[in-house]
């Protein structure tokens, strides 16, 4: 699913008015009709009270119109206008008018206005800004957002969060309401996955207002979100007559005097990602280790007991994860940086060969192109430098890997993998998985599908996805307290399977449909 910027949003609401010779405001009620048919299916006519706060521009006039039609159903509902502004939009002037044709008159709040009581068990309709807004919002509405907050009502967010932009962060997180569910018109916002912005709403789904579909499928976007509808195309399905030669080697380097489980880690999820042969370089502490806990595995060992100090080896690994559990001894530094002057291979980096590049950035101009870099947050700052905001940390990214030609893949709740300009953002994951390990893990899974002959980005973005998948499957085992790294390795299987499993069926319901008269 592509995630469009509030610009191209615009455009594709021109597109669909010019193409489908209609009006803005029908293109609204369109938008509207939607809105409740969505709380209608859920609530069923239900006593519920309904607070509907609805400011002047556009996204006031989805909620203006959206009272209107739960009104002629028999809701409870109590409308008011933040009337933050002497500027109206034209169509929320119209949706207004229609409102008060049926005898309902909306509360107009102001900077003095008493506030009104919203009870723990009511709903909260936020529709005062939308994708619009460019500045933060006066006073007197951030103190309307935090009374809001303090009622503990659900809050459902019309498009956006309001206060919340969709290009930038908002500094004071008073300034955003802080949404249970968000409703975004069509397709996702960027914002709903950053760190530093998707905390505003505990939930979002996309809600199909009828945009033109040629201009979603012909316009290209920065950011793309990854579920797995986008992963089945890209899974290569094994041939009859293949075998463990033709589904690549695996070498994973790595290891150092007590962090020989890193390696073990990556060597097998490398295996269960698919990779026909694993071959795990280690120092020579790690050869017993490995033998009797991993003997699905090659080892290789460096001469050296506790570090490696040389990387030499015999065989032709199709591809070379290195760097967990590595260590920083200048030996090692020296034997990576020798390894690199020689090596043709494509390299998956991660962990202690991350920090080594960082501070030895000359070795950055040696790595392979579309070399894949994993880094937690910490890592990447070494990488490319401090950043402002999210906003500013993927501008940085994008900047890095363009200069180095690397994938780089930003951990996190939602891991965006970044490349030639592009980011893909990952939907799978859970908190979890933020325990030791799991990041070998991942590097064993890319390493693992690069093996199998899948392009550097897609092993990324794929191996992404399933890691997350994985945790996703064995978190429902575990509980989240519980979940390790072991056991996002045992679920990978089941991650691949779950990409050919039929979703539950539900009662079918047309919510294209307008409601019924």
């Amino acid at each position: 699913m592509k995630i469009f910027s509030a610009k191209q949003i615009y455009e594709a609401d021109k597109a669909t008015i010019k193409k489908n010779n209609i009006s803005s405001n029908e293109l609204m009620e369109g938008a509207a009709v939607q809105l409740f048919n969505w709380l209608h299916f859920r609530i069923q006519g239900g006593p519920v009270k309904i607070h509907l706060f609805c400011g002047i521009g556009n996204n006031g006039g989805d909620g203006i119109a959206l009272a209107r039609h739960l009104q002629e159903h028999g809701y409870n509902i109590a409308v008011y206008v933040v009337n933050y502004s002497k500027k109206r939009s034209d169509d929320f002037l119209v949706n207004l008018d229609r409102l008060k044709e049926r005898k309902v008159w909306p509360e107009f709040l102001e900077e003095n206005s008493v506030l009104p009581e919203i009870g723990r068990e009511d709903i909260v309709v936020d529709a005062i800004f939308g994708i619009g807004l460019n500045r933060a919002p006066d006073t007197w509405v951030v103190n309307l957002f935090e009374h809001i907050q303090k009622s503990e009502a659900f809050v459902l967010s019309v498009d956006i969060p309001s206060g919340l932009f969709t290009d930038k962060v908002q500094k004071d997180e008073k300034a955003v309401v802080k949404a249970n569910h968000t409703l975004s018109f069509q397709v996702p916002k960027l914002v709903f996955f950053l760190p530093e912005t998707g905390i505003f709403t505990q939930q979002w789904e996309a809600l199909d207002i009828g945009l033109d579909p040629e201009f979603l499928a012909t316009t290209e976007t920065e950011y793309e979100l990854i579920s797995k509808n986008e992963m089945l195309p890209v899974y290569i399905p094994r041939e009859k007559f293949s075998h463990k030669g033709t589904h690549g080697h695996g070498l994973i380097i790595g290891g150092s005097y007590g962090k020989i489980g890193a390696v073990n880690l990556a060597s097998k999820a490398c295996l269960k990602t698919g990779s026909g042969l694993v071959t795990a370089y280690v120092p020579k502490c790690g050869y017993i280790p490995l033998q009797t806990s991993f003997p699905e595995a090659m080892v290789l060992t460096d001469a050296e007991e506790k570090y490696i100090t040389k990387i030499d080896f015999d065989i032709n690994p199709t591809v070379i994860g290195v760097g967990v559990g590595l260590g920083k001894d200048e030996s090692t530094v020296k034997a990576l940086d020798e390894f690199l002057d020689k090596n043709k291979k494509p390299l998956v980096i991660d962990a202690d060969a991350l920090n080594i590049l960082s501070e030895n950035k000359n070795l950055l101009k040696k790595i392979p192109a579309q070399s894949v870099l994993t880094p937690h947050p910490k890592e990447l700052e070494r990488l490319i430098g401090k950043w402002k905001d999210d906003f500013d940390k993927l501008d940085k990214a994008k900047k890095f890997s363009k200069q180095y030609d690397c994938i780089l893949v930003i951990k996190g709740s939602h891991t965006i993998t970044i490349y030639d300009e592009k980011g893909y953002v990952n939907t799978t994951g859970n908190p979890g998985m933020g325990t030791a390990g799991t990041g070998d893990v991942l590097t064993g899974m890319i390493t693992g599908l690069i093996a199998q002959s899948y392009s550097p980005l897609n092993a990324a973005v794929f191996g992404v996805y399933l890691h997350g998948r994985a945790g996703d499957i064995a978190v429902d085992k575990t509980g989240y307290q519980a979940l390790t790294a072991t056991n996002v390795i045992d679920d990978i299987g089941s991650a691949f399977m779950d990409l050919f499993a039929q979703p539950e069926s539900r009662p079918e319901v047309n919510e294209n449909e307008a409601p019924p008269e």
